[in-house]
């Protein structure tokens, strides 16, 4: 029987999802606790990957098992993980459906403070930045609708069977100071490490450092800009993937970061 399971967890303490040697990481600590519980190893299937101490507040991964179980899954599961991964849903499904394959599409929100604030330590990417145009970082942003070769936002283009990705939307919102950021965008799939570098051009454009126009010709020249250097991880949080059997919303209400009308908190530029 398959199931997808549904969770979240805060990356700041791990080398991203997928299993690596001598690193912890997400993958390996599921795969090491659902083995324990169900006596038998249990191999996790992702809906992607994330970087280094990136987060994720909607994740689905899928597992399959032989014989069911007679207890309470869920309830020990968590008992059993550390704080930072919290597992919502376990799912049965039909068929063998698979989390990366049959995902349609995925959501990310990355977060920006510009003054110190201990309490969005390791949840958001400090910039102490002031006085960003927001005004041309907008229109930044909508040119990401307009082209879909990324080739230019990607740490290693020349690995790739394609760099085509169909982005459906692109956002950029503010608190009403001005100064916490968040930007949000969906699409079918995404590049290594394209929205860090995409955050960071952002981020140049609104303090001038490069212009629209050279913006945009990375979109559409497929120029390679002369430095990639990402965004930080921590402000990265994959935030919902959909499939065409499975819609569930994300379980994000308990973090004021993610609201949207928390006094107005964010809004749209």
């Amino acid at each position: 029987m398959r199931y997808f399971i549904h969770i979240g967890y805060n990356g700041y303490n791990y080398r991203g999802w997928q299993r690596q040697h001598k690193v912890l990481s997400i993958q390996e600590v599921l795969e090491t606790s659902l083995s324990k519980l169900l006596k038998t190893r249990i191999t996790c299937l992702g809906c992607g990957r994330t970087d280094a101490q990136v987060h994720a507040s909607q994740y689905f991964f899928h597992m399959d098992v032989d014989e069911p179980w007679d207890f309470d899954l869920l309830f020990r599961l968590n008992k059993m993980l550390s704080e930072d991964i919290s597992i919502f849903d376990i799912i049965p499904v039909e068929g063998y459906p698979h989390a990366q394959l049959d995902a349609i599409r995925r959501t990310y929100d990355y977060f920006i403070h510009t003054y110190k604030d201990p309490f969005l330590h390791g949840l958001s990417s400090y910039y102490p930045i002031k006085n960003l145009d927001f005004g041309k970082m907008k229109e930044a942003t909508k040119l990401l609708l307009v082209y879909n070769d990324f080739s230019a936002f990607c740490k290693s283009p020349d690995k790739n069977p394609s760099n085509i990705c169909y982005i459906s939307t692109a956002q950029l919102y503010a608190d009403i100071n001005g100064d916490k950021i968040r930007f949000q965008i969906s699409s079918n799939r995404f590049l290594k490490g394209m929205i860090r570098i995409i955050v960071m051009k952002l981020l140049e454009i609104g303090t001038g450092e490069i212009s629209l126009e050279e913006f945009e010709n990375y979109l559409s020249l497929k120029e390679t800009p002369k430095k990639t250097v990402p965004a930080y991880p921590q402000g990265l949080y994959l935030s919902r993937i959909t499939y065409s059997f499975l819609d569930i919303p994300p379980r994000i209400g308990f973090s004021t970061i993610f609201q949207n009308n928390v006094d107005n908190a964010w809004q749209i530029l």
